[in-house]
């Protein structure tokens, strides 16, 4: 777990083991879906990725998702660690 969060702060990637498959996220990769038509199946992902020019890395991340039907409402459904823009914000009142 330590080394998770490790590569994870790190920016290097992350595994989605939620829904037992192995997808590579980075933050890079994960930013190209950001405005993409949610809620969105994954052949709708798939076209997106393909027409806006993602990395491959991008569509075969989602071409590995095994929920053909489900209906996605964000990033988050898809790779359930995906920071908010809350994780980045630092709160000069604090200190």
């Amino acid at each position: 777990m330590i080394y998770e969060n490790f590569l994870y702060i790190c920016g290097n990637f992350e595994t989605n083991k939620k829904n037992n498959f192995s997808m590579y996220w980075t933050l890079e990769l994960a930013s190209k879906l950001e405005d993409a038509p949610w809620p969105a199946t994954k052949d709708e992902l798939i076209d997106y990725a393909q027409r806006s020019g993602a990395p491959l890395e991008v569509i075969e991340n989602l071409q590995e998702i095994e929920e053909d039907g489900e209906v996605f409402e964000s990033i988050e459904d898809i790779w359930p660690d995906y920071p908010s823009k809350e994780d980045f914000f630092f709160n000069e009142d604090e200190y």
